[in-house]
């Protein structure tokens, strides 16, 4: 496995102030096999991801696409919805602090009012 993804998981765990064991309990998988995933020294299988997905906070897209088992493109264009963030970019987001969001949000803000200067819109 690689190390992000094991960082990953037990980075969402802490984040969501969960120890193995609740994290155990709430998605059925054993808190050793839970220890092993989050050294690296296992990979999860789908089966696994799926379980502990809602708990750490993800969407099971999102994580099964951390771990490689879905390309990271949408099998299907996403509508642009104007001044709304990725889902997945706005679920990352909102675990980090207050001062953290908005200094992301004003960045992003100005890379968009570049962006709409190299190429305007219609």
């Amino acid at each position: 496995m690689t190390n992000s993804l094991s960082e990953i998981i037990g980075t969402a765990r802490k984040t969501q102030r969960l120890t193995l064991r609740e994290l155990g309990f709430m998605s059925g998988v054993s808190l050793s096999y839970l220890a092993r995933i989050e050294k690296g020294d296992r990979f999860p299988s789908a089966r696994v991801l799926r379980k502990i997905a809602q708990p750490l906070g993800f969407s099971e897209n999102d994580l099964f696409t951390l771990a490689g088992y879905l390309s990271p493109q949408p099998s299907e264009p996403q509508p642009e919805q104007p001044g709304r963030l990725d889902p997945y970019v706005s679920s990352v987001l909102s675990q980090e602090p207050v001062e953290t969001q908005r200094a992301v949000i004003a960045i992003l803000t100005i890379l968009k009012s570049m962006a709409e200067e190299v190429m305007p819109s219609d």
